[in-house]
Protein backbone atom coordinates (compact mmCIF):
# COMPACT_ATOMS: atom_id res chain seq x y z
CA UNK A 1 0.00 0.00 0.00
CA UNK A 2 1.06 3.34 -1.31
CA UNK A 3 1.17 6.70 1.46
CA UNK A 4 0.27 8.99 -0.81
CA UNK A 5 1.68 12.89 0.56
CA UNK A 6 0.06 16.54 -0.55
CA UNK A 7 2.55 18.82 -1.90
CA UNK A 8 1.26 21.04 0.47
CA UNK A 9 3.10 19.31 3.51
CA UNK A 10 6.41 18.06 1.83
CA UNK A 11 8.31 20.93 2.99
CA UNK A 12 6.13 21.18 6.28
CA UNK A 13 8.51 21.30 9.54
CA UNK A 14 8.26 20.81 13.10
CA UNK A 15 7.78 24.13 15.47
CA UNK A 16 10.98 23.45 17.03
CA UNK A 17 13.18 23.10 14.05
CA UNK A 18 11.63 25.90 12.23
CA UNK A 19 12.70 28.19 15.07
CA UNK A 20 16.01 26.99 15.20
CA UNK A 21 16.34 28.57 11.65
CA UNK A 22 15.76 31.96 12.96
CA UNK A 23 17.93 31.15 16.15
CA UNK A 24 21.49 32.84 17.35
CA UNK A 25 23.34 29.43 18.00
CA UNK A 26 25.63 29.75 20.81
CA UNK A 27 29.34 29.45 20.17
CA UNK A 28 31.04 26.42 21.39
CA UNK A 29 34.32 26.59 22.73
CA UNK A 30 36.08 24.12 21.07
CA UNK A 31 39.34 24.47 23.17
CA UNK A 32 41.13 27.13 20.96
CA UNK A 33 39.95 30.00 22.50
CA UNK A 34 40.46 30.93 25.84
CA UNK A 35 40.88 34.60 27.49
CA UNK A 36 42.85 35.75 30.48
CA UNK A 37 42.86 38.62 33.11
CA UNK A 38 45.32 41.09 33.53
CA UNK A 39 45.86 44.06 35.91
CA UNK A 40 47.84 47.45 34.28
CA UNK A 41 49.02 49.33 36.59
CA UNK A 42 48.48 53.59 36.36
CA UNK A 43 51.42 55.32 34.49
CA UNK A 44 50.78 58.39 36.53
CA UNK A 45 52.56 58.66 40.40
CA UNK A 46 50.40 56.87 42.87
CA UNK A 47 48.71 58.15 45.19
CA UNK A 48 47.85 61.45 43.94
CA UNK A 49 45.82 64.14 44.41
CA UNK A 50 42.32 64.46 43.35
CA UNK A 51 43.21 67.57 41.31
CA UNK A 52 45.91 65.07 39.55
CA UNK A 53 45.39 64.06 36.41
CA UNK A 54 45.67 60.22 36.10
CA UNK A 55 46.93 58.39 32.86
CA UNK A 56 46.21 54.59 32.57
CA UNK A 57 46.80 52.72 29.40
CA UNK A 58 43.58 50.69 28.02
CA UNK A 59 46.28 48.55 25.65
CA UNK A 60 48.25 45.58 26.10
CA UNK A 61 50.67 44.01 23.72
CA UNK A 62 50.25 40.54 25.54
CA UNK A 63 46.60 39.78 24.16
CA UNK A 64 45.41 40.54 20.95
CA UNK A 65 41.73 41.66 21.74
CA UNK A 66 40.87 43.92 24.84
CA UNK A 67 37.60 43.50 25.68
CA UNK A 68 36.40 47.10 26.93
CA UNK A 69 32.50 46.18 27.77
CA UNK A 70 33.99 43.77 30.66
CA UNK A 71 37.11 46.44 31.37
CA UNK A 72 36.98 48.58 34.39
CA UNK A 73 38.91 50.65 36.73
CA UNK A 74 39.33 50.28 39.94
CA UNK A 75 40.20 53.19 42.17
CA UNK A 76 40.92 52.96 46.32
CA UNK A 77 41.29 56.02 47.98
CA UNK A 78 41.02 58.00 51.15
CA UNK A 79 38.99 61.53 51.81
CA UNK A 80 37.67 63.72 54.63
CA UNK A 81 34.16 63.93 55.50
CA UNK A 82 33.34 67.17 56.68
CA UNK A 83 30.83 67.82 59.70
CA UNK A 84 29.56 71.02 61.19
CA UNK A 85 28.01 68.68 64.07
CA UNK A 86 29.64 66.50 66.36
CA UNK A 87 26.37 64.61 67.40
CA UNK A 88 27.43 64.69 70.79
CA UNK A 89 23.58 65.74 71.81
CA UNK A 90 22.04 62.76 70.52
CA UNK A 91 20.99 59.77 72.70
CA UNK A 92 23.37 56.65 72.57
CA UNK A 93 20.48 54.13 71.87
CA UNK A 94 20.11 56.42 68.64
CA UNK A 95 23.58 56.89 67.63
CA UNK A 96 23.98 52.79 67.68
CA UNK A 97 20.99 52.82 65.43
CA UNK A 98 21.05 55.02 62.90
CA UNK A 99 23.55 54.93 59.94
CA UNK A 100 23.97 57.57 56.77
CA UNK A 101 25.68 56.51 53.79
CA UNK A 102 28.20 58.62 51.31
CA UNK A 103 27.84 56.94 47.90
CA UNK A 104 28.34 57.78 44.30
CA UNK A 105 25.12 57.29 42.24
CA UNK A 106 26.81 55.90 39.21
CA UNK A 107 30.41 55.14 39.80
CA UNK A 108 31.64 56.79 36.65
CA UNK A 109 30.62 60.05 37.65
CA UNK A 110 33.86 60.24 39.67
CA UNK A 111 35.53 61.25 36.56
CA UNK A 112 35.50 64.75 36.01
CA UNK A 113 36.84 65.23 32.63
CA UNK A 114 38.72 63.02 30.30
CA UNK A 115 40.38 62.77 26.89
CA UNK A 116 41.68 59.72 24.80
CA UNK A 117 45.29 59.46 23.45
CA UNK A 118 45.75 57.28 20.47
CA UNK A 119 49.53 56.37 19.70
CA UNK A 120 50.23 59.47 21.20
CA UNK A 121 47.88 61.89 19.92
CA UNK A 122 44.70 62.98 20.94
CA UNK A 123 41.74 61.40 19.05
CA UNK A 124 39.47 64.34 17.85
CA UNK A 125 35.99 64.69 20.20
CA UNK A 126 37.42 62.49 22.98
CA UNK A 127 37.68 65.60 24.87
CA UNK A 128 34.97 65.89 27.63
CA UNK A 129 34.81 68.39 30.21
CA UNK A 130 32.04 67.64 31.88
CA UNK A 131 31.99 63.97 31.84
CA UNK A 132 30.21 63.88 35.25
CA UNK A 133 26.79 65.02 34.06
CA UNK A 134 26.81 62.87 31.12
CA UNK A 135 26.99 59.83 32.69
CA UNK A 136 24.59 60.72 35.53
CA UNK A 137 22.34 61.30 32.46
CA UNK A 138 23.51 58.39 30.20
CA UNK A 139 23.11 56.04 33.33
CA UNK A 140 19.64 57.02 34.01
CA UNK A 141 18.18 55.69 30.75
CA UNK A 142 19.73 52.16 31.90
CA UNK A 143 18.30 49.01 32.68
CA UNK A 144 17.95 47.91 35.99
CA UNK A 145 18.91 44.58 35.01
CA UNK A 146 22.56 46.38 34.31
CA UNK A 147 22.86 48.05 37.37
CA UNK A 148 22.66 45.12 39.77
CA UNK A 149 25.47 43.09 38.40
CA UNK A 150 28.96 44.52 38.97
CA UNK A 151 30.52 44.91 42.31
CA UNK A 152 30.84 48.66 43.56
CA UNK A 153 29.55 50.64 40.53
CA UNK A 154 25.40 51.20 40.90
CA UNK A 155 23.78 52.68 43.69
CA UNK A 156 20.34 51.97 43.49
CA UNK A 157 18.48 52.88 47.13
CA UNK A 158 16.47 50.24 47.09
CA UNK A 159 20.17 48.40 47.29
CA UNK A 160 21.24 50.26 49.39
CA UNK A 161 19.01 49.63 52.59
CA UNK A 162 19.74 45.90 51.63
CA UNK A 163 23.89 46.08 51.80
CA UNK A 164 24.08 45.73 48.33
CA UNK A 165 27.51 44.80 47.21
CA UNK A 166 26.60 46.46 43.58
CA UNK A 167 26.41 49.11 45.91
CA UNK A 168 28.85 52.07 45.41
CA UNK A 169 28.78 53.36 48.69
CA UNK A 170 29.70 53.63 52.65
CA UNK A 171 28.05 52.89 55.19
CA UNK A 172 28.81 54.85 58.49
CA UNK A 173 26.70 54.89 62.07
CA UNK A 174 26.23 57.96 64.19
CA UNK A 175 27.94 56.64 67.26
CA UNK A 176 31.39 55.83 65.08
CA UNK A 177 31.11 59.61 63.85
CA UNK A 178 30.84 60.79 67.25
CA UNK A 179 34.01 59.19 68.44
CA UNK A 180 35.79 60.20 65.73
CA UNK A 181 35.04 64.32 65.95
CA UNK A 182 34.73 63.92 69.96
CA UNK A 183 37.81 65.49 70.24
CA UNK A 184 38.04 67.42 67.51
CA UNK A 185 37.32 71.31 68.71
CA UNK A 186 36.69 73.70 64.96
CA UNK A 187 34.13 73.20 62.93
CA UNK A 188 34.29 71.97 59.98
CA UNK A 189 34.71 68.18 61.81
CA UNK A 190 36.75 65.77 59.43
CA UNK A 191 36.84 62.28 59.23
CA UNK A 192 38.80 60.37 57.31
CA UNK A 193 37.45 57.20 55.22
CA UNK A 194 38.31 54.79 52.72
CA UNK A 195 36.67 54.08 49.11
CA UNK A 196 36.75 51.76 46.74
CA UNK A 197 35.25 52.61 43.19
CA UNK A 198 34.90 50.43 40.22
CA UNK A 199 34.21 52.27 36.91
CA UNK A 200 33.16 50.27 34.22
CA UNK A 201 34.46 51.23 31.21
CA UNK A 202 31.31 51.20 29.07
CA UNK A 203 29.81 53.40 31.54
CA UNK A 204 31.54 56.18 30.15
CA UNK A 205 29.85 57.68 27.11
CA UNK A 206 32.60 57.78 25.09
CA UNK A 207 32.90 53.87 25.48
CA UNK A 208 29.20 52.57 25.52
CA UNK A 209 29.38 50.92 22.22
CA UNK A 210 32.57 50.13 22.40
CA UNK A 211 33.21 45.86 22.42
CA UNK A 212 36.62 44.72 21.66
CA UNK A 213 39.52 46.59 20.54
CA UNK A 214 42.02 44.85 18.69
CA UNK A 215 45.36 45.81 19.92
CA UNK A 216 48.07 44.10 17.52
CA UNK A 217 45.78 46.25 15.03
CA UNK A 218 45.06 49.84 16.20
CA UNK A 219 47.90 50.09 18.60
CA UNK A 220 48.54 52.04 21.68
CA UNK A 221 45.47 53.37 23.87
CA UNK A 222 45.43 55.68 26.70
CA UNK A 223 42.61 57.69 28.95
CA UNK A 224 43.36 60.48 31.32
CA UNK A 225 41.24 61.70 33.84
CA UNK A 226 40.51 63.47 36.71
CA UNK A 227 38.25 62.94 40.05
CA UNK A 228 35.12 64.87 40.70
CA UNK A 229 34.93 65.18 44.31
CA UNK A 230 32.18 66.76 44.60
CA UNK A 231 30.18 63.63 43.03
CA UNK A 232 29.55 61.55 46.01
CA UNK A 233 25.86 62.59 48.00
CA UNK A 234 24.52 61.15 51.38
CA UNK A 235 21.55 60.03 53.02
CA UNK A 236 20.15 58.79 56.00
CA UNK A 237 19.70 55.02 55.82
CA UNK A 238 16.11 54.12 56.30
CA UNK A 239 15.98 52.31 59.97
CA UNK A 240 12.21 51.01 59.51
CA UNK A 241 13.26 49.05 56.04
CA UNK A 242 16.41 48.11 56.69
Amino acid sequence: MKTHTPKSQENLQTIENLLKTFAIQPFQNDGEHHFSIKEIKPESQMPSLFDKEVIISLFDSDHDVTQMQNSFNTLEFKMNLLFDNKFDKFDDVYKEGTFIFVELKNSSELIKQYVLYHRGKIIDGSIQNDATTKSFIYNTIKPKSEKNNNRFVHSLYENVRKDDISCCVRYLSIKEISQVLASQTSSPYAMPVGFTVSIALDDLLIFSAFSEYPNSLFGDLKIKFKINPSAFVFCQVDPVMS
